[in-house]
Formats: structure tokens, sequence, C-alpha cells
């Protein structure tokens, strides 16, 4: 005798697994506009998250942090 398949489908998906799995992924992805710009959006940001990236972590950036660090406990020693 062979077992049962495992890719039979039930009627209603009672476990939180198989409703992912039989979700409609394709449809929503087609279908829907949010998912294209999404990625699209995602591609054209990046170039300004590592512009942004690598101004915040020149060493003058740093420097100038250190110090603004450095004046705020000082302030708060003399409290």
């Amino acid at each position: 005798m062979s077992e049962p398949s495992a890719g039979r489908r039930v009627k209603f998906p009672y476990t939180y697994t198989a409703k992912v799995v039989q979700f409609p992924y394709q449809h929503y992805v087609k279908n829907q506009w949010i998912w294209r710009f999404y990625f699209i959006a995602f591609g054209l940001s990046l170039p300004l998250f590592y512009k942004l990236q690598s101004l915040a972590n020149m060493p003058a950036n740093k420097e100038k942090w250190a110090e603004s660090k450095r004046k705020q406990m000082e302030q708060l020693d003399h409290h």
C-alpha cells in the first residue's frame, strides 16, 4: 500500500503552515501595484542610503559627534 500524497490539499487549512503554503502569493504580486513599486523604490534608494552612511561615518563627522557627546556628559556631571 502506498502512503497518501504529501501534496494533497485540505479543504480548509487549519494549521498556520498550511495557510502559508496555500496563500495565493502569485496573485497578489501580479495584481497589486505595491509589490512592484516596493522593489523598484528599494533599488533606487540603495545609492541614497549608501551615500548617507558614508557621510555619517566620515572621520570629521565622528570627531564632531564625539565632541558633542563629551560636552553633553560634562553638562550632566556638573548638575
